[in-house]
């Protein structure tokens, strides 16, 4: 009964459930997390995205049994094992899906819509767009970005047009990076035929990957180094102007946030340096509460928002 109980929550990875505070990203930007009917919905959409993830993740492993059974490590999951019947897990996902589209309703009818077309997405790409390179990645990232527009959608707040397109640009940039870790690992292995497991894979080449992280490496930094420089988030404003003093510059009184970037920079080149000398990345979330370094960079960064945000007058 544990064993089986265990392989159950395995066939759920809620380790890759870290993707869906995603969600947060309009309510914190637009300094309204204090707002209890915004952060109540906001929270409930978090949970709805947990389910649908974990429901996507059960139809992914049904329909690549047969590829996964030829992985290294992926022929170790619950359904390629055959440590979880596929009736049990195909009703399971069927629970998952009814039950976290009907929670997202109760959230806002636009949250509802772009939880829906998250499950659409997720299921055109296990049966068919993760066959086809360049689109499969575009897949795989259009789950963030869904994300945090779900997180407007359920809060009401808006994020600026320059953290759009970081999400678009870090999305782009983890999904790459996760294609990238896939094709190191099967291409080191010479009995295993890239084609049959991932047929996508079987159309890049490193030094293309290589290209693609390295474009939207750099759009991640540029995108996010301008929403600093051009937004000014309203937050509480407790203010901490007793330690800005009158005669410093105002761009010094009202730019705290490019602080932020400093983070945001190593953060970057730490996960590339996971992705070409350690040879992960596959998994994003593994690599980021596996690299110590990394999930202490995340946690400062996180400070750092919320204290300029919420206290700094800026």
């Amino acid at each position: 009964m544990i064993k089986k109980t265990y392989s159950a929550l395995k066939l759920l990875r809620p380790k890759q459930w870290i993707k869906n505070f995603a969600v947060f990203a309009a309510i914190i930007f637009s300094g309204n997390i204090f707002d209890p009917i915004a952060f109540q919905k906001v929270v409930i959409g978090f949970f709805v995205f947990c389910g649908l993830s974990a429901a996507t993740y059960i139809i992914n492993d049904f329909f690549d049994i047969k590829k996964d059974k030829l992985h290294p490590f992926k022929k170790f999951r619950p359904l390629a094992h055959g440590d979880i019947s596929i009736l049990f897990a195909l009703i399971l996902a069927v629970f998952l899906v009814i039950g976290s589209l009907v929670l997202g309703f109760y959230v806002t009818p636009a949250f509802f819509v772009l939880a829906f077309i998250y499950i659409i997405v997720q299921l055109l790409y296990s049966t068919i767009l993760k066959s086809i390179a360049v689109v499969d990645i575009l897949a795989i990232a259009s789950g963030y970005i869904l994300r945090v527009y779900g997180g407007e959608a359920a809060s009401g707040f808006h994020i600026s047009v320059w953290l759009l397109l970081t999400t678009i640009s870090v999305s782009l940039f983890l999904a790459i990076g996760k294609r990238r870790s896939e094709l190191t690992l099967l291409s080191s292995n010479k009995d295993v035929n890239i084609a049959a497991i991932r047929k996508s894979l079987s159309h890049y080449s490193e030094r293309l990957l290589d290209v693609y992280a390295s474009i939207f490496a750099t759009s991640t930094f540029i995108s996010y180094a301008l929403f600093t420089f051009l937004e000014t988030p309203k937050g509480i404003k407790l203010g901490l102007s007793i330690l800005l003093p009158d005669f410093l510059p105002d761009f010094f009184q009202r730019k705290w946030l490019m602080i932020t970037i400093a983070p945001v920079v190593y953060g970057l080149m730490r996960y590339l340096q996971d992705i070409y000398e350690k040879h992960e990345g596959e998994s994003p979330e593994r690599v980021l509460l596996s690299d110590k370094p990394l999930l202490a960079t995340v946690v400062i960064w996180f400070i750092l928002v919320i204290t300029i945000i919420y206290l700094v007058r800026i």
